[in-house]
């Protein structure tokens, strides 16, 4: 996955500041993120990966799929089905929406709790976590019985693990070493 991502950055890099430049940075990201869902598909993986079809055909079924309107979007399609880079698109729409948020001071984090989170401790806790890390967050949930007890926040490349399993696995280590 690591080597996804950073092929698909210049990609995401890219666009974005073509996005930017055309002030459409938001149905960009609606693009993208259709573009992302139908390529993660079955069928469409494997007509992506047949080497019989051309580049333009394959480029020409997601863009009709999707129904992009716009040229400049649609010529990115183009040039990553030439790349024959096509199975980026979902890591380029996570960095593209990475960008986006980033522009907007906004910063993307998943939180894995061993229970479901209530409303008010859900809103207190993202209280917290954007007073300590000094900015917005765009916040998703996950249910992770593994942990027991607490909470794992994952931001970016920061991983905040205050999970009883977590503190298990530091003791368990303290002892070993």
């Amino acid at each position: 996955m690591a080597e996804f991502a950073t092929i698909a950055r210049p990609y995401a890099k890219a666009l974005f500041g073509l996005a930017q430049e055309k002030n459409q940075i938001e149905s960009w990201l609606g693009g993208l993120k259709e573009l992302s869902s139908v390529v993660q598909q079955v069928k469409i993986a494997a007509l992506i990966e047949q080497p019989e079809k051309s580049a333009f055909d394959k480029a020409e079924v997601l863009v009709g799929l999707v129904e992009l309107n716009d040229a400049s979007l649609k010529n990115f399609v183009h040039v990553l089905a030439e790349q024959k880079r096509l199975q980026l698109l979902p890591e380029v729409y996570a960095q593209f929406q990475d960008l986006s948020l980033t522009l907007n001071h906004t910063k993307r984090a998943v939180i894995y709790s061993a229970y479901e989170l209530t409303d008010a401790q859900l809103k207190d806790l993202v209280a917290e976590l954007q007073e300590r890390f000094g900015t917005s967050l765009e916040i998703t949930t996950e249910v992770d019985p593994e942990l027991i007890g607490g909470i794992k926040v994952e931001m970016g490349d920061q991983v905040l693990d205050l999970s009883l399993q977590g503190k298990l696995n530091a003791l368990y280590a303290a002892m070993i070493n």
